[in-house]
């Protein structure tokens, strides 16, 4: 878990992990990742925008992601049933809530299977129960031998490690 007030650099970290952002100084080595070029096929980024098209139904938005990153995962439908939101499959995503928008979002996590997750904020606009759903998708992913890093301002009652970068000088 990351964790640390606004502005304390936590998407920053992130996305540069993800080799989203550019990196000043140094180098990113993950384990289990020799050759920087396989990060795009090992992590899986879920930033704050969820990069889901108005215009397309969830499933449309699920299977057009699902196909760019590869799949290995649960089929899409199974995906939205497990977050919760297979009722809105058929609907365009610019008529959903943003609870709904980020638990479709979400659903990439399960239809495209990678080792590594690096998740922004992905509790923001869920509900409780959104929060657990998340919470024990977290947990699954890391039983199957999965890691993650999760910024977040909510506990995600998961045992692990806590970065704060708010004590980071």
């Amino acid at each position: 878990t990351l964790t640390g007030p606004n502005g304390s650099g936590k998407s920053t970290l992130i996305r540069m992990l993800a080799r989203l952002a550019p990196i000043e100084n140094g180098r990113v080595l993950i384990t289990g990742i020799a050759d920087p070029e396989d990060a795009a096929t090992q992590i899986h980024y879920q930033g704050h925008l969820e990069g889901l098209r108005g215009a397309l139904t969830a499933m449309e938005n699920l299977v057009f992601s699902t196909s760019l990153a590869g799949g290995g995962g649960i089929r899409a439908i199974d995906a939205l049933e497990q977050l919760g939101v297979r009722r809105l499959a058929g609907l365009a995503v610019h008529v959903l809530s943003a609870g709904q928008r980020r638990r479709v979002a979400l659903a990439r996590l399960l239809t495209s299977e990678r080792p590594i997750w690096l998740l922004d904020e992905p509790l923001a606009a869920l509900d409780s129960a959104g929060q657990s759903l998340v919470a024990e998708i977290l947990e699954q992913h890391l039983k199957r031998g999965g890691s993650a890093l999760v910024a977040t301002h909510q506990p995600l009652g998961l045992s692990g490690r806590t970065l704060d970068l708010g004590s980071v000088r």
